[in-house]
């Protein structure tokens, strides 16, 4: 049996020895599980898991390599991944690097050979909580130092938003949309591009006047890491556009939009994180598998008195998954709609949003 050569550290004490790939730092990030069997590229270059380390419960990861054409961002900003069995030798003809490749070039720690049921339990029993991953010959006691003085960061969606606005256009377009970049994945742009629309991707914290400025049929707020309320820029901006252009958002997008009209979120105890969900949408009576990814949950009971209605709900624990304000063309979901990767059951959405931005442009 080779030495271990990598380990990670709960809060609680808890050690777990394994084998390290990718980068060879040490770091500390919040610990969250993701139950997806596939789709481990789009997981690691989703802007929402910038530092948080993610345990992927399906024991086998690396087989099909990295394609160029499935990341849904430029730059990964992973905190890092834990899995059961590592393979470095691909099977696909679409391959250009393998994992291990990718997590080196962007410095971004792996470890393998864990234990990830037992370490899956413990997340789903106990909740989120920080990790070190270090070298196997840290001191237990040296590691646990090093989390208790850990602060978790509160700049996410600053770091990972862009810096200066880029386009995506297509022939014969229907539709200009703005998209405020909170850590926006391609997919999104993507499936906009799919139903006919222009995008223009602006950093998260544009103002009113910067977005006007290109006279968008409706605007996108998009999917982000962290905690909503530390995003103010963005809450404030959907504040003044309330009744003026058609809002649509996506994951941390409708936790701003809920927070802007005036509902509450919280963190949940683990999130969800998985291409599985069963979403019912109350409109319809239809039940959507769904593509997640978040810590924060709007407060059902927050939403009375703000004008917005309760659209879709989450069948496993009951929380809010979709929310509209119909008079003013505003509504969101919690869930990936854009499907990378993940089940296509709810890409009608962006085809929602075409709708309303067409009665927007004909009223």
């Amino acid at each position: 049996m080779k030495a271990f050569t990598k380990k990670i550290v709960l809060e609680d004490g808890r050690e777990f020895y394994g084998y390290g790939f990718g980068s060879d730092r040490e770091a500390i990030n919040e610990i969250v599980f993701n139950t997806s069997m596939v789709g481990y590229q789009e997981i690691m270059s989703d802007p929402s898991y910038t530092d948080q380390m993610v345990v992927m419960t399906y024991p086998l990861i690396g087989n099909y390599g990295m394609a160029d054409e499935d990341y849904e961002t430029k730059t990964p900003t992973i905190g890092g991944m834990i899995v059961r069995e590592y393979n470095d030798l691909p099977s696909n003809f679409r391959y250009t690097k393998t994992l291990n490749e990718v997590f080196e070039e962007y410095d971004i720690p792996a470890i393998s050979g864990i234990d990830t049921r037992t370490l899956t339990r413990i997340i789903r029993d106990e909740g989120s909580q920080k990790v070190i991953i270090t070298d196997a010959a840290t001191p237990r006691d040296e590691a646990l130092a090093r989390l208790r003085a850990y602060e978790m960061p509160h700049d996410m969606v600053s770091r990972v938003s862009c810096r200066k606005r880029w386009l995506s256009r297509v022939a014969n377009h229907k539709f200009d949309v703005v998209a405020i970049d909170c850590g926006i994945k391609y997919n999104i742009v993507r499936q906009l591009n799919h139903v006919g629309c222009n995008v223009t991707v602006m950093p998260y914290n544009s103002t009113l006047e910067e977005i006007l400025a290109f006279h968008p049929d409706g605007i996108l707020f998009s999917n982000g890491p962290g905690n909503p309320e530390d995003v103010q820029p963005v809450i404030e901006l959907i504040r003044r556009l309330r009744g003026r252009l058609p809002l649509f958002g996506i994951c941390m997008g409708h936790q701003l939009i809920s927070l802007a009209y005036g509902a509450r979120t919280f963190k949940m105890k683990f999130g969800h994180r998985g291409a599985n969900h069963p979403v019912k949408n109350l409109q319809t009576g239809k039940i959507e598998i769904t593509s997640q990814n978040h810590s924060y949950a709007v407060d059902i009971d927050s939403l009375k008195g703000t004008g917005l209605t309760l659209t879709h709900v989450n069948l496993l624990d009951g929380t809010a998954e979709g929310v509209e304000c119909a008079e003013e063309r505003v509504f969101s979901t919690q869930y990936h709609p854009e499907s990378a990767a993940g089940p296509q059951d709810s890409t009608y959405l962006f085809n929602k949003f075409t709708k309303i931005m067409e009665e927007y442009k004909n009223a």
